[in-house]
Order: C-alpha cells, then structure tokens, then sequence
C-alpha cells in the first residue's frame, strides 16, 4: 500500500486515482465543495481511497507535525454513515492556539470535535503496539478542538470519500493544559461541547473505541502498516468523545474534557 505521509510522487498509474486526487484538490484550492469521489473508486475500497489521500496531501507544502484519528465513536460515525475509524495527516498550517480566532473563509462546512490530544515522546514503530506501549511513548495529554471540513458538497459521504479527503481533517485546537497519564486517565474523561454557550455535544472516554488509547494503539498498527510509523514529536488527535456539530460564522466553541481542563476556538464571521 502507498504511504499517507511519506513525500509520494505526484502522480500515479491509475487515472482515477489521479482524478479523484485532484477533484479534492480543487475543490481545496478554489474554496468549493465538489462531488464525492466515489463514482471513481469503489465506496469500500480502502486500498485505493488511502492512495487518493497521498496524492491529494502531497501537494501540501507544510509539515507533517502528527495524524488524526477520525470516525472512533459510535455517534460519529452514525453521523457520516461509516462503520469504522479512519485515520490522516495533520500539517504545521492547521494549528491554532488556544482562544485564537480562526478565519472562516479558510474553511468550506466545518463542525467542531471534542477530543483528547496526545504528544509522543517515543516512537511507536516497533513490537506489539498494545495499550500499554502507547501508553509508555506518550509524553501529555492536552484538551483539543477538531475542526473538520469535508471537502465534499454538504458532507455527503462514504468512507472512501472521508479517507481520500485526509479523515475530512480541516484544523485544530490544542488546550494549553498539559497531564501526564500518571496524573491523568483518558478513558474516565467526560466532555461537555458548547457553541456560544449552550451545549451541543456531551460524550466520555469510553466513548472513544472504549478508550482514546485504544484508538492510539489502533493508529500505531495501521500507521505501520503503512509504511510511516508514529513518531517522537508527533501528535495525535485521538477522535471525538461525542457527536460533532455544525460552526457558524462567528461562533465561539468551548470543550470542557475533565480533569484536561477546557479549549476554545473563535471563529470570524465571515
């Protein structure tokens, strides 16, 4: 399989691949959702939708500072119709700080994600990649807005449509607070999500595959399945603890995430 983070050629053998690529990366570019790609690729083929993401990532020119885990909760992916997690590359252009305001025109239909943030101070490359390796490589936690963003005229979506546009990844948000996993236990995590003050999304750690470290051990597994193990340095957005919903302009997100302590995102109105 081709690598979802490595520097890939810029082309490749199969002209739908290439096409759906680039119908991403336009709709990318002039800032307009386009048509789902699944008229090019098969809507379950995984292979070929992970081929897709490289080539429509490889025209990035920020660097790769970590992945993000996508679709790990059951609310979730009942919203985007999948069955499953996905996973894809974060870049050095999608970080925003904590309170800072976001532009909205960067974004085409975004909706705010509570989860837990994760920063590597190992690799996770070689043996089992269970829990408790994971647990061993991670330097903190910290509370962590996602900000998806299908690409994809009003979120229509398979899973192969989600995977070839990067897990849908728009930006993000990282809390200023830092916990160890001695100080802190993601899995008894609860979230409380409000946008301008009312609370639209409340979920818990469980409610990430059972446990966000349970979807960093997943992500281990499959990020060396491909080719491009995780990293010291790295971070890792460990999926959403609820339901994600949709921003307007102006709006104010606040996620509350336990013992994390809270994040927030303005974003401009228009």
């Amino acid at each position: 399989m081709s690598s979802p983070t490595s520097a890939p050629d810029r082309t490749d053998r199969d002209p739908a691949i290439a096409a759906a690529a680039q119908r991403l990366s336009s709709a990318l570019t002039n800032r307009r959702p386009c048509a789902p790609i699944r008229d090019l690729i098969a809507a379950d083929d995984i292979e070929s939708a992970y081929r897709v993401q490289t080539l429509f990532n490889a025209d990035r020119t920020a660097a790769v500072v970590g992945r993000k885990i996508g679709a790990t909760s059951v609310a979730v992916q009942t919203q985007l119709g999948v069955d499953q997690p996905d996973f894809g590359v974060l870049f050095a252009d999608m970080a925003f700080g904590d309170g800072e305001t976001i532009p909205m025109g960067t974004l085409l239909q975004p909706k705010a994600e509570a989860e837990v943030a994760f920063m590597l101070k190992s690799d996770l490359a070689d043996g089992d990649l269970d829990i408790e390796q994971c647990r061993a490589a991670i330097d903190y936690a910290a509370p962590a807005l996602e900000i998806v963003d299908s690409r994809i005229t009003g979120w229509d979506i398979t899973f192969a449509d989600t995977v070839a546009d990067n897990a849908s990844a728009g930006l993000y948000v990282v809390g200023d607070a830092r916990r160890t996993l001695d100080e802190y236990s993601p899995v008894d995590s609860t979230m409380t999500m409000t946008i301008d003050g009312e609370v639209v999304s409340e979920g818990n750690g469980a409610a990430c595959l059972g446990d966000p470290l349970n979807a960093v051990a997943w992500l281990a597994r499959r990020a060396r399945q491909f080719g491009e193990p995780l990293r010291a340095g790295q971070l890792i957005l460990s999926g959403a603890l609820g339901p994600m919903r949709p921003i307007a302009p102006g709006a104010t997100v606040t996620a509350e995430i336990g013992e994390l302590g809270s994040v927030t995102a303005h974003f401009t109105s228009n």
